[in-house]
């Protein structure tokens, strides 16, 4: 506990921290100190919509080492509070501007504070006693996956997709599709969106009855089962989450398809056989850029000649540079750290580069990213809405970490930092005619 001079000094200091952020940013929320008292961020700021603080160690914690990595430690380990309503609601209020800085990037209001004064107004609150930010929930091994004999996929994957089949549940659709959905207009229900996806990926790969279909990630066997009920297709699935192959094997035999679908707990590269369609839904991202090359050689080698991939993944965008590119980001540091060890993205035209050179032809690039951006916040506002199933599921800070990884997920997509695409390619063994049809025209159609 502190003394209360100390604490009246921190509280001042904390004060004319926010005065001067507030002189500069002309926010529309405050910030409500530990003693209870709030100091408004912008001429229009609302109480109701506030940065709570616990105390001043979590103060000068934050200024010590303000990252975004350390502000998401604090909120999940309930340091921190954003008060008002759901979380996507409060960035997305924290991210309108009173009439002095409307227009104003983030990055400008930033330069335009007096560091100097913040920092000897902050001197108090620096030597405060350091916070309490121990997280139990981050990956404790190599997180960024680059360093290719230290890989370690199985673990990546079950970190993610284990948590809990029943947490997933609380957000996704009946389907379990965690993957974008496909909006025809942006008030239809989620559930809807998610079919038109399954019935979208379908058609792109033209699934004809018969066809040997190979489903790689295939998660909790949703489209697995959507393409062998509606497309009449003999379905295979391979995933490395123990949780998603107990799931899909359940669904399989509920449904009664045992003799149309096989799944295998296994890595796609130990695969062998010939199918006529693949997709590979949400799963490239998993694989690393240095992988590609025998990644897209192994699909190449599983399907073919004329055979249809669909590959549906989550990108960047360029850089000017290479190093800029592979520059390891606060935002992506957090997404490795806490959310998806080993993931890497890439930008699509390396990545259409290398599906060429690995003998598929490319038919049809289409970006779905205010889809995601869509989809991403539903899945927030769904999980956020169903909070006390969620905590007593995964425990408070997996809980928080989660709402702060769609949310911002959300916000990347809206803003175009994160991009989606899927591609369809052919495998082009030999010269000659693709086969593919000479317009878009079956993509619109009703499925059969």
């Amino acid at each position: 506990m502190h003394n209360q001079a100390s604490d009246s000094k921190y509280l001042e200091a904390a004060r004319r921290i926010f005065t001067h952020v507030a002189e500069t940013a002309d926010a529309r929320i405050s910030v409500r100190l530990w003693d209870g008292s709030f100091v408004r961020l912008g001429d229009n700021a609302t109480e109701q919509w506030h940065i709570a603080i616990k105390g001043p160690e979590v103060l000068g914690t934050i200024l010590r080492k303000p990252t975004l990595e350390n502000l998401i430690r604090q909120y999940a380990s309930g340091n921190i509070d954003f008060n008002g309503g759901p979380l996507i609601d409060f960035y997305e209020m924290l991210r309108s501007r009173g009439p002095r800085t409307q227009g104003v990037s983030s990055s400008r209001i930033k330069k335009r504070l007096n560091k100097w004064y913040l920092f000897k107004q902050a001197l108090p609150l620096l030597l405060a006693r350091q916070g309490d930010t121990a997280i139990t929930h981050q990956f404790r091994g190599n997180d960024s996956g680059r360093v290719q004999s230290a890989r370690d996929e199985k673990s990546f994957i079950q970190f993610h997709y284990d948590l809990s089949n029943e947490f997933y549940q609380l957000f996704l659709d009946p389907e379990m599709q965690y993957s974008c959905a496909y909006f025809t207009s942006w008030t239809e229900e989620l559930e809807q969106a998610q079919q038109h996806k399954l019935d979208m990926i379908c058609r792109k790969l033209r699934l004809q009855p018969g066809d040997r279909f190979l489903d790689i990630g295939c998660g909790w066997g949703g489209l697995l089962c959507h393409a062998v009920q509606h497309f009449d297709v003999v379905g295979h699935g391979v995933t490395l989450s123990q949780k998603q192959y107990d799931f899909a094997v359940e669904k399989i035999r509920r449904l009664g398809l045992a003799n149309r679908i096989t799944v295998e707990l296994r890595d796609y590269r130990e695969l062998s056989g010939e199918y006529d369609k693949i997709a590979s839904i949400g799963m490239y991202e998993h694989i690393g850029i240095a992988n590609y090359t025998a990644y897209f050689n192994k699909l190449s080698s599983l399907l073919r000649d004329r055979g249809i991939l669909l590959n549906h993944g989550i990108t960047r965008r360029a850089k000017h540079s290479k190093w800029q590119f592979a520059r390891i980001t606060p935002g992506r540091r957090f997404i490795l750290k806490y959310i998806f060890p080993g993931s890497e993205l890439d930008h699509i035209g390396h990545t259409l580069a290398k599906m060429e050179a690995c003998d598929f032809e490319v038919h049809d690039v289409e970006a779905w990213r205010e889809h995601y951006a869509l989809t991403t916040r539903l899945w927030c506002q769904r999980l956020e809405a169903r909070k006390e199933e969620a905590v007593r599921l995964v425990g408070e800070e997996r809980f928080r970490m989660w709402i702060a990884y769609l949310a911002g997920v959300s916000f990347a997509f809206q803003d175009g930092s994160l991009r989606i695409f899927q591609t369809v390619a052919t495998k082009h063994d030999r010269k000659g005619p693709s086969t593919m049809p000479l317009t878009r025209e079956h993509l619109y159609l009703s499925a059969p």
